[in-house]
């Protein structure tokens, strides 16, 4: 009996961890495992929970990155984003930095969806150009 309730727990307890995975770094967390800076993470998922947003792939940008074209697979892709300590992200809606643009200071951004664009739009899946700059 005991161990069938030890068990339970610890499944719930995984559960619940499984969430706090995909909180969404601070600014100044933005180090990968080799120990560089990052200016931005962009991520492929967001959640109506925040403490499980900054979820699935995610794309590191590096310090002084000015990409007219997303990576493959990336464009429209991104829902969330972190911008590291001192960086600036600017995106622009469309590919050779062309239409609608946002600059985002460092921060983070757990829900893009809430970010407005334009009139009617916002920047979840939006995103087809970046330039990234760090002090």
């Amino acid at each position: 009996m005991v161990t069938t309730l030890l068990l339970t727990l610890a499944a719930a307890v995984a559960a619940l961890g499984r969430g706090a995975d995909a909180q969404c770094p601070t600014a100044a967390d933005l180090r990968p495992a080799n120990g560089t800076r990052l200016c931005a993470l962009l991520y492929a998922d967001n959640s109506p929970y925040y403490d499980q947003c900054c979820a699935g792939d995610a794309l590191e940008v590096p310090p002084d990155s000015d990409v007219p074209y997303v990576p493959r697979g990336w464009a429209g892709r991104a829902s969330s984003l972190v911008v590291g300590t001192k960086c600036q992200l600017t995106v622009w809606s469309r590919s050779a930095k062309r239409g609608n643009s946002k600059t985002f200071s460092a921060g983070t951004e757990p829900r893009l969806q809430e970010v407005r664009r334009g009139l009617f739009g916002n920047w979840n899946d939006a995103i087809r150009a970046y330039y990234c700059t760090c002090k």
